[in-house]
């Protein structure tokens, strides 16, 4: 399984089609009559300014060279954000990397420095590589989520874990959201890297074996790690409500170090502590 660009481009289009309300943007609504969700193609077109014919082209994928121009009004009129017009482009201009199927980079190394940051970090953190693959953690991260180092490398990745790890349905007080949130960000590292063969595959395999992540996916939701929180319900301290932050790394932006962070004086704060007294009884970096 490879990223299908021209079929992704058409199923992310009609997806937001389908969002949208025709009088919420001053359309008739024709009530029974509107065979399908959302917008029609031609009612798109119009807000958009573009002819129906070349919308038409653009969402059947019958050719990747549109202007940028093009593409910003089709945004504008889908009500896109930012990270879903960035998107758009992507998958709507020629792709200049490796061909589909081929491996088009090394595996990922992280370096000794950022090993110590880690480390030396007095929260958890952790740093994820391209397809959610957890390149490294400290401590406090191990003892947060799992022992990473106990798992076999397949095992080590973020996607995986929630999707097929029971005790990640425990951990996470709104796992579905968390289930979602990693589709959303798989699929858009996969049209930042339409060419490697693992995040297809990881798709593929988690697409086959769970029926949640695979309703998740076919919603073609777009989010990128950047800040936010979880409440995570931990066995041995109990709840925490961690906010995190996402720092990508200049010359590698595949890296990213997520660290948390936690309000202070709060209860969370407290079985932070407590669970940092816990981990140094054992729980091994990485």
């Amino acid at each position: 399984m490879t990223l299908d660009r021209r079929a992704e481009l058409g199923e992310f289009l009609r997806s937001r089609r389908a969002r949208l309300r025709p009088e919420e943007l001053g359309l008739p609504d024709y009530g029974r009559r509107r065979r399908v969700p959302g917008l029609r193609r031609e009612e798109l077109a119009r807000l958009a300014g573009v002819s129906v014919d070349h919308y038409v082209r653009l969402e059947q994928g019958r050719t990747l060279h549109f202007s940028a121009e093009v593409l910003d009004a089709v945004a504008r009129a889908l009500r896109l954000d930012e990270v879903e017009r960035a998107h758009l482009h992507r998958l709507a201009r020629p792709w200049s990397g490796p061909e589909p199927g081929t491996d088009p980079a090394p595996p990922q190394e992280v370096r000794p420095g950022l090993r110590r940051l880690l480390d030396s970090s007095e929260v958890p953190a952790y740093i994820v590589g391209r397809g959610t693959d957890v390149l490294a953690w400290n401590r406090l991260a191990a003892a947060l989520i799992t022992d990473f180092g106990a798992l076999p490398p397949r095992m080590r990745n973020l996607a995986r874990l929630v999707v097929l790890d029971e005790g990640m349905r425990e951990l996470y007080a709104d796992h579905p959201g968390k289930l979602r949130d990693v589709a959303a960000y798989l699929r858009l590292d996969a049209a930042r890297h339409p060419g490697d063969p693992r995040t297809a595959r990881l798709v593929e395999e988690l697409v086959a074996v769970s029926e949640e992540f695979r309703a998740a996916w076919d919603e073609h939701g777009l989010k990128d790690k950047t800040h936010g929180r979880y409440v995570y319900r931990h066995p041995v301290v109990g709840e925490l409500d961690l906010g995190f932050e996402t720092l990508r790394l200049p010359d590698d932006p595949d890296q990213a170090l997520i660290a948390h962070t936690v309000e202070e004086n709060s209860p969370s704060e407290t079985r932070l502590r407590l669970l940092a007294s816990w981990a140094e009884r054992g729980v091994p970096t990485g």
